[in-house]
């Protein structure tokens, strides 16, 4: 399930989107509940999106030529053209204008990837057996004998399920 959009204002989760076109060009914002409210959006007899996006710096067309990259002269609209950057700095100048549209578009700015399950579970055995281990070499350097013979059952036991994992 798609996560909710947030407001273009704040943080809020966004309750009214308006969408007006203007020479061909979609604009869409879509604003909380209070925002909407304080930018009377909820009285339509007094309402224009236009009003709304030049006062809000929501307005695509105003910043246009305002960002360019020091690299290789991309600006906003040259991205809005091609819906791709000219060159890796591209990503750092124009920052601030992605990291909201990709938190909108998905749960977060970081990627995170998947991981099967299956190697999720090799991981954490593996990682278990070298915290293990290093927990054995200092226990043997420390002389304490006892808790080295506790941390050598462990991964004795360890190699045993990971024995066992991989025979499946």
């Amino acid at each position: 399930m798609a996560s909710p959009l947030k407001c273009d204002l704040c943080p809020k989760t966004a309750t009214v989107h308006l969408t007006q076109i203007v020479n061909n060009k979609i604009h869409k914002v879509d604003l909380c509940e209070a925002c909407a409210q304080a930018k009377g959006v909820t009285d339509p007899s007094g309402f224009s999106l236009s009003d709304l996006l030049l006062k809000a710096s929501l307005n695509p067309e105003a910043a246009t030529d305002a960002m360019r990259c020091e690299h290789c002269g991309f600006t906003q609209n040259d991205f809005k053209k091609h819906g791709r950057f000219g060159c890796p700095h591209c990503y750092e100048t124009f920052n601030s204008m992605v990291e909201p549209m990709l938190d909108n578009m998905h749960k977060g700015t970081n990627h995170t990837g998947k991981v099967p399950q299956k190697a999720l579970d090799r991981k954490s055995l593996h990682d278990r057996l070298s915290a293990l281990e290093g927990n054995l070499d200092q226990a043997i350097k420390a002389e304490r004998y006892e808790d080295a013979a506790r941390f050598r059952d462990e991964i004795n036991q360890v190699k045993q399920a990971v024995g066992q994992k991989l025979t499946r």
